[in-house]
């Protein structure tokens, strides 16, 4: 009910209702000619007959004061019904009119005295009645005026003409917030426990009589990641609640509903059974199934048992359970059929199998039972994504506002975001500013199939998938295989034609976040989550109809090193560019193939350029070519590679990134029986292993190899009975021995032999985590022995299989039982690569020789990694690849190709005459880490160096400081050097937990200042841990991927010249530098304060706030001022 009230201050009471036949003589008696010039001459019958919505405006007395006609779609024909959106979106393009917002009144007449109030009550009405509904066009001739009742509503939008009359018309629209807007919903805080308890208690007070009466209070202070309250309020009073939570019982929806059309309520995932296995198809199978199962269930019925314990009878029922509910799940079927007393039967059946009897004995029914009829057999399909959906737990609204109830929903929904995801996971941002664009405008491509003749319009075909979906992005995931030789599901993403008028997105770095330290103040789960292992292609509108380079040049990489895997990346990436012709030959295909699962411990110890979640997040296999096999020729001549001795492979551009490998060791052949020494037998290191390979030695060098030498200790009864000799002394040989001990074999039958070492530099360095690791080899019987050479295998008989092994030192020969041989000696070129690089005549000395621009003696050719060396011509023969980051040298390998590809890059000058000689300096981290014997997670970070021992490096004058807490043998060894610039400049970690070590390699090239002045302040002994130092929140931006960008952008305010009266900071600091300036105070202090005064203060803390508040959902847990 409402009140009207007329000029003449005439009262009447009025309430609104659908419009009814009887209505249509009342209707025509308020037409008037002005009524008649606005909307033409009617049928109202066949109007309202045809009407979407008809609003009849009554008096108490259930007299006719107003009527109102609307349609979903244009009224004098200025449009088809079917085609209008394109004509009023080019009228006004700022009002986004769809079929589903829009409606058009084609009739309304009212009494006069009333008509004003009538009108505004009718448009109320119809926005209350349709929570869709944002607009209402009103269109009338244009030589006429709308009167002194429509335009109080309406307002004009422009002209448009009429297909069949010969004028224009106006355009009218009305929009929503003006009469019955949208409530603004929040996130519910304390305070509005006043506002909500009335509206509880008026519909119900069971809640207060159960919970207490602040319920409402303590259920909005409990708020998490997965339950969340909000409200929705007018004039800042709160009218509804609505509690929800994410954490829902998938299990119970899954059994009790058929959610197949909404995917389970769960996320596509790989590994989703969507349809029934084979077997169940098959006619027959499920009667003979049944009967078996039925006749074991008589056998057990018939069988005496013991009574049990409550305990044990609880155990065995939970046991039985799941092939009761299969059998359940089986006779599903008799329900559909209506048989009421076999429903009867299937429900006894249920009572049967639960109940308690005396003797706890478990019953079940016969097989006579039940007469079965022959239909397929129910298949449940099972979901294995996360859950998509959130449950309403309490809800209520004040009845004057309950018509807007859905008004809460878009709101809630963004509480549990799934963009929010992309956001934090991969770099969208490089392609689209991510608040310009309304969540509902983000698209995800499941599949798309296009007649190859068409092919050519692909980018048009997604230009228009972005209109007609009124979407303004395009997402498509591409999933690793989730088994060997499985791909991902058809079902779930197809591999589209369109991939190549995408652009793949750079996955972004995660913090690894202290969620238990953080608390409340830790970023939601949709960010903090462990990442889904896709990689991820998008496009855009803006994207559509920019053209990408096509590079068709054959460009052959040799080698998956970690080097090769980086040029390709950087490639691959280039989103202007498309590489249509890149191939990868390797041995064994692309890695991140989880071959060893996700047991953290590895054969190997690991570098930390690439994991398998990196190789999933890239999905080289989308955009490179693989060849599997070895290179064993390279023709110069014709440019092609010879694979495998058979296939050829051309190329244009041929990169050589094969690296070095550990070689099987050439036994020096000595007779230990003599009593040799090490001195007194000739130096073998050179030579090589021509022999066959015994079946029991195994060189690692990938996951493939360590795979094959984890199912021979597998199939040999290795870990119970063998006995294994690891022979080297390089890191790997600890990380071995590690795997083997966690396997589950005893430390006395293993043992660590060290030949000579060939260098003063251990693989470690570091005397006290050397020192803890060999104290646990021997805590653990591990048998040490050092300076050994490998003498003989078997006295010198047959190799294989190595039943034994003699070595010689420099006192006395030993030997040894062997069942598993591991060889990790110096690591070397492989022969085959060796022999294809010198048969095609490229200069070789020791290793592949290139020029400081990756080129060999051919200009078709490059090389990089650990394959090569330096020109002599440089003399810089201690500098190689090998001592920078292999990332960081790909990266670079890359960029210099770029300059023969990419037409937007400035064109590359030849250097002068006196720096062509000069070796280019990287300086990326050198990373290495594993698990080491005594479950020590060890990580070691540092600057690119010539190896120098650690004791050395400390008595340099220029040395620096070194900071380490804790103690190696307890693992909570944490050490930092910092140089004389106070650069952070290595990071040395042995812990027995594992420990953040992506945050820690952000730690390298850091100020210490930056670290929280952290030379002061462990000076006054206020660290005591470091571990826990770096996972206080104040340091949680250093972690960010992007805090880079805010030290490039603050570096630039202070290096620009923000006052023309005054230098830049970085100009006054040089004019301190050179004695410019007589300063009468401290150098630092005058740079304080003249940055405190200027302009440069202001400039430094709006950018440092701007970044903290663009990249909240990564960094909650900072403060600034609009939240304090």
């Amino acid at each position: 009910m409402s009140i009207l009230t007329s000029p003449r201050g005439k009262v009447e009471v009025v309430h609104c209702r659908r419009t009814e036949s009887q209505d249509i003589y009342c209707i025509k008696n308020l037409i008037r000619k002005f009524t008649q010039k606005l909307f033409g001459k009617l049928n109202i019958i066949y109007l309202l007959e045809k009407a979407n919505l008809a609003i009849t405006l009554c008096n108490d007395k259930e007299e006719i004061m107003a009527q109102a006609t609307f349609l979903d779609y244009p009224n004098w024909n200025v449009a088809k019904q079917d085609n209008w959106v394109s004509v009023f979106q080019e009228l006004d393009s700022d009002i986004p009119c769809t079929p589903l917002n829009t409606l058009f009144m084609h009739l309304f007449v009212a009494v006069n005295e009333y008509s004003v109030g009538c009108c505004k009550e009718i448009i109320r009405t119809v926005f209350k009645a349709v929570p869709e509904l944002h607009f209402i066009f009103l269109i009338v001739p244009s030589y006429i005026s709308l009167g002194s009742t429509l335009i109080t509503v309406f307002d004009l939008v422009g002209n448009i003409t009429s297909l069949t009359y010969d004028e224009d018309f106006a355009v009218h629209v009305c929009h929503r917030h003006n009469h019955y807007p949208q409530l603004h919903i929040r996130k519910a805080r304390v305070e509005d426990h006043d506002d909500l308890m009335p509206i509880f208690m008026h519909h119900n007070t069971i809640l207060k009589a159960t919970y207490g009466d602040y319920f409402l209070a303590e259920l909005i202070e409990a708020q998490d990641e997965e339950n969340h309250a909000v409200v929705c309020e007018v004039e800042a009073v709160a009218v509804g609640f609505m509690s929800v939570c994410s954490r829902v019982n998938m299990q119970l929806l899954h059994e009790c509903f058929d959610l197949g059309p909404f995917h389970g309520l769960c996320t596509p995932h790989p590994d989703d059974v969507l349809e029934p296995p084979q077997e169940l198809s098959v006619p027959g199978s499920q009667d003979a199934e049944l009967r078996s199962s039925s006749q074991d269930s008589q056998k057990i019925v018939e069988e005496p048992q013991e009574p049990v314990s409550p305990e044990a009878r609880e155990s065995e029922n939970n046991q039985g359970k799941t092939a009761e509910e299969a059998a359940i799940e089986e006779l599903s079927s008799i329900v559909q059929s209506g048989n009421t007393s076999e429903m009867e039967d299937l429900e006894n059946l249920r009572q049967v199998s639960t109940e308690d009897d005396t003797n706890h004995c478990v019953s079940n029914m016969s097989s006579a039972s039940i007469s079965l009829p022959k239909e397929i057999k129910y298949f449940r399909p099972i979901y294995m994504g996360a859950s998509s959906a959130f449950c309403i737990q309490l809800f209520c609204i004040d009845e004057k506002h309950e018509a807007r109830s859905l008004d809460f929903m878009n709101f809630v929904f963004g509480l549990f975001p799934d963009v929010e995801y992309i956001r934090s996971h991969y770099n969208i941002e490089d392609f689209i500013y991510f608040s310009h664009h309304q969540r509902e405008e983000h698209g995800h491509l499941y599949h798309f199939a296009l007649n190859p003749i068409f092919r050519h319009y692909t980018r048009f075909f997604l230009k228009e998938i972005l209109r007609l979906g009124y979407k303004s992005c395009l997402y498509y995931p591409i999933y690793p295989e989730s088994r060997e030789s499985k791909f991902q599901s058809s079902y779930a993403h197809s591999l589209t034609s369109a991939l190549h008028y995408l652009v793949p997105v750079r996955p972004r770095r995660q913090i690894v976040y202290p969620l238990e330290k953080l608390g409340i103040n830790a970023p939601s789960k949709a960010v903090s989550k462990a990442p889904l292992s896709y990689a991820l292609n998008h496009t855009n509108r803006k994207l559509t109809l920019e053209p990408k380079i096509t590079v068709n040049a054959r460009i052959v990489v040799v080698g998956a090193s970690n080097v090769g895997l980086s040029f390709l990346e950087t490639l691959v990436f280039c989103s202007h560019l498309k590489f249509s012709n890149l191939t990868l030959i390797s041995t064994h295909g692309l890695p991140g193939k989880k071959l060893l699962g996700t047991e953290q411990r590895k054969f190997l110890a690991c570098d930390h350029c690439f994991n398998d979640k990196d190789h999933a997040l890239m999905s080289l296999c989308s955009w490179v070519n693989v060849v599997v096999g070895r290179m064993t020729a390279i023709d110069r001549a014709a440019k092609h590679v010879v694979v495998s001795q058979e296939e050829i492979v051309l190329y244009d551009h041929l990169i050589l990134c094969t690296g070095q490998q550990y070689q099987v060791p050439c036994p020096t052949g000595a007779d230990i029986s003599q009593l040799l020494t090490n001195r007194e037998i000739p130096n073998s290191s050179k030579q090589r292993y021509t022999g066959k390979v015994p079946c029991n030695h195994f060189t690692l060098n990938d996951e493939e190899d360590c795979l094959k030498a984890l199912t021979w200790i597998r199939n040999n009864s290795i870990i119970t009975e063998g006995n294994v000799i690891v022979y080297g002394d390089t890191i790997d040989t600890y990380t071995t021995v590690e795997v083997l001990l966690n396997l589950g074999m005893k430390g006395s039958s293993i043992y660590l032999v060290q030949p000579p070492p060939i260098s003063t530099i251990t693989c470690i360095n570091n005397y006290s985590v050397e020192s803890a690791v060999e104290d646990a080899l021997r805590a653990a019987g591990v048998t040490i022995y050092q300076e050994a050479l490998l003498a003989q295998w078997n006295d010198g008989q047959n190799p294989d299989p190595i039943h034994s092994a003699s070595f010689t030192t420099p006192t006395k020969p030993f030997k040894l039982p062997c069942s598993l041989f591991f060889s990790f000696c110096e690591k070397n070129v492989d022969y085959e690569t060796f022999k294809a690089i010198n048969d095609a005549c490229l200069v070789y000395d020791g290793r592949l020789v290139i020029d400081m621009n990756f080129h060999t003696n051919d200009i078709a050719i490059r090389a990089a990694g650990s394959l090569t060396k330096f020109s002599n011509r440089y003399y810089s023969n201690e500098w190689s690849h090998s001592s920078f980051s292999s990332k960081e040298i790909g990266f670079q390998l890359a960029a210099a190709m770029l300059n023969l590809f990419d037409p937007t890059l400035e064109p590359v000058t030849e250097p002068p005459a006196d720096l062509d000689r000069l070796i280019p300096m990287y300086k990326g981290a050198k990373i290495q880490g594993g698990i080491l014997p005594g479950s020590y997670h060890y990580l070691h970070i540092a600057k690119p160096a010539i190896p120098t021992p650690l004791k050395v490096q400390m008595a340099q004058p220029d040395f620096g400081s070194e900071i380490v807490t804790g103690n190696a043998k307890d693992g909570t060894y944490f050490r930092i050097h910092i140089n004389k610039y106070k650069m952070v400049e290595t990071i040395t970690c042995l812990s027995k937990e594992p420990f953040p070590t992506s945050n820690y390699i952000r730690l390298f090239g850091q100020h210490e200042q930056v670290l929280n002045n952290l030379c002061a302040r462990y000076e006054d002994q206020l660290i005591t841990d470091l571990y826990s130092y770096f996972t206080e929140p104040w340091c949680m931006a250093l972690f960010h991927d992007r805090f880079i960008d805010l030290r490039k952008e603050l570096r630039q305010i202070l290096t620009s010249k923000e006052e023309e009266e005054l230098p830049s900071m970085e100009q006054l600091a040089r004019q301190i530098e050179d004695d410019e300036i007589n300063l009468n105070e401290k150098p630092r202090k005058y740079l304080r304060r003249v940055f405190q005064e200027t302009i440069y203060k202001t400039l430094v803390e709006k950018s440092i706030l701007d970044y903290l508040h663009y990249n909240h959902y990564h960094l909650p847990m900072y403060a600034w001022p609009d939240i304090i």
